[in-house]
């Protein structure tokens, strides 16, 4: 399970003008007209072409558990692709993100300073070069480690150096142990 790259695609989500398809059956279907056949789902999925012309058909309706969340996953990161691109374009461009977490965060700063880590609960707006690199990170493939990076780094500029007014001296920020982490567009 990857925090920050579901924390983002929760994100997009939410900017979503209908609901994604609920039960087992539309999901199936939703996926056979976008991918343009039973085969090709069967295949992505990894069950048999059969399976899911009975999906379609309505004559099975609730999946297994692993297959649910297989199906539930591949609907929602097709579900409204404009809207989504939409989205992250205009949080890249003009709106930026939104972080909400609960972390440990400490710093790199000379000495004599208090740069213990603690606990802390933050919600900052971070500008939009810095929505635009999560989410290029994120389509690039990036590892949950990178991405993390990126989010620290946003928060040196943004919380600890308060755009170049404060700590200017501050090396590196230190985020780890991730209690809870949420975006906003």
């Amino acid at each position: 399970m990857s925090m920050f790259g579901d924390g983002l695609d929760a994100a997009v989500h939410k900017a979503f003008t209908r609901p994604a398809p609920k039960t087992a059956p539309a999901q199936m279907r939703y996926l056979v007209k976008q991918l343009g056949g039973t085969k090709a789902v069967a295949q992505m999925l990894r069950i048999s072409q059969r399976t899911v012309e009975r999906y379609v058909k309505d004559q099975i309706k609730k999946p297994r558990p692993d297959l649910a969340a297989r199906l539930e996953r591949e609907a929602k990161a097709r579900w409204q692709p404009q809207i989504r691109a939409k989205a992250r374009k205009k949080a890249a461009t003009t709106d930026g993100i939104v972080i909400d977490t609960r972390a440990r965060l400490g710093y790199t700063a000379p000495i004599g300073s208090t740069d213990q880590d603690r606990i802390r609960h933050l919600t900052v707006a971070l500008p939009p070069q810095y929505a635009a690199r999560l989410f290029d990170a994120q389509e690039a493939g990036a590892s949950e480690s990178e991405l993390q990076e990126i989010a620290a780094e946003a928060l040196r500029e943004v919380y600890f150096q308060d755009g170049g007014r404060r700590a200017g001296s501050l090396e590196e920020v230190r985020f780890t142990d991730v209690e809870h982490l949420e975006f906003e567009l």
